[in-house]
């Protein structure tokens, strides 16, 4: 957001695109569509087993999401948050991701965040989705 400014009320008010909007160096974060796209092969398995990503919010590149569904009560629920929170970590719109029912425990994400400091500090990335 820019200065506290509701880009979706300025659009209404008179700016014509969010092509304008760009223009005027206004960020707009990462939409939920664009999260779902980028959870990759984690969506392959949540659909088989009916789990469903839930993205609540996502402004200033916090993604509050939880695992509904299939992943309630599923004891692999934890790995697969941590192949979505490293998905979408990679992402430079994106600060921090928040399972907002706590599906990831605090210890995987120290694990995911230690991975990527090394990650960078030795140039290598892997694909998304791969943790280990």
């Amino acid at each position: 957001m820019f200065q506290g400014v509701n880009l979706y009320s300025e659009l209404r008010r008179g700016y014509q695109s969010l092509k304008e909007v760009e223009r005027l160096g206004w960020d707009m974060g990462i939409t939920a569509d664009e999260v779902l796209a980028e959870i990759g092969p984690v969506q392959e398995v949540l659909d088989a087993h009916d789990g469903v990503v839930t993205v609540h919010d996502t402004s200033g590149g916090n993604i509050m999401l939880s695992l509904d569904g299939g992943c309630n009560g599923c004891s692999s629920t934890p790995m697969t948050a941590m192949q979505i929170f490293y998905s979408l970590k990679k992402l430079d719109s994106v600060n921090d991701v928040i399972f907002i029912n706590g599906e990831l425990p605090e210890y995987m994400r120290t694990f995911i965040d230690q991975k990527m400091e090394k990650e960078s500090a030795e140039g290598t990335s892997e694909e998304p989705g791969e943790i280990v």
